[in-house]
């Protein structure tokens, strides 16, 4: 697979052409950020930690019935996946209450819920991402109430599937967010990344931070906590 000019780079990652038009290749960044960007790093190797856990993660849906952009990892930090167009949603599926859940509402971190919930924004970062329902989706026309419908499904499944395995490792799956992508035949499949930059992850025993949130409110140790999340599933694998 020939890799071939740059198409894009946004925070985490760039994306690649190669010489199959339906094809391209994500490299994954050490750069982090915060508040849409208005905080600015590097966490040392998360590149190559989200690169394993995304593919590692994505396989593991796959079996449960969930499409996916994946393809093949191809390096450390380079992954081939199927040319999607993005639907501009960031869905979040939410378990216990935290970060801007928690803020917005009033109400303490760590409360857990009795059904997940499921939030959508804009993904517009001139507009900070704002929050959005099904009705204002389909207003805009982001997506059709099919694919809406789709979407939901897929990101309910998603969790319950990605909750149930974290535990095994002693990770409890707090929250995260998904995007999802259309192919060229027009059929939805789960893209972009799974990994502690869109997930918020404690650790059942001690609720320690093990994701972004180490390095969004200025704690430390987010390069040691990506490492151990990896280092925690690799030993299992």
């Amino acid at each position: 697979m020939e890799k071939r000019e740059q198409l894009y780079e946004g925070k985490a990652k760039k994306v690649f052409a190669t010489d199959d038009p339906e094809l391209v290749i994500v490299d994954y960044k050490d750069d982090a950020t915060a508040g849409n960007g208005a905080k600015r790093g590097t966490i040392q190797g998360k590149g190559v930690v989200n690169n394993w856990m995304t593919n590692h993660l994505m396989t593991l849906l796959e079996r449960e019935g969930i499409p996916t952009h994946l393809v093949k990892q191809l390096s450390p930090r380079e992954t081939l996946v199927k040319k999607v167009s993005i639907v501009p949603l960031e869905v979040i599926v939410r378990n216990v209450s935290a970060g801007s859940f928690a803020a917005r509402l009033g109400v303490r971190e760590g409360i857990r819920f009795q059904e997940p919930t499921v939030e959508y924004s804009y993904k517009n970062d001139a507009l900070g991402d704002p929050l959005i329902n099904h009705c204002f989706a389909l207003a805009l026309g982001l997506a059709t109430r099919e694919e809406l419908d789709t979407i939901d499904r897929y990101a309910l499944k998603a969790n319950g599937v990605l909750k149930e395995y974290l535990k095994g490792f002693g990770i409890e799956l707090i929250d995260f967010k998904l995007e999802f992508g259309r192919l060229s035949d027009g059929s939805i499949v789960l893209a972009d990344e799974i990994s502690p930059d869109t997930c918020r992850l404690w650790d059942t025993q001690t609720g320690a931070h093990l994701d972004k949130d180490l390095f969004r409110r200025d704690l430390g140790g987010e390069t040691e906590a990506y490492q151990e999340v990896l280092n925690r599933l690799k030993g299992k694998e």
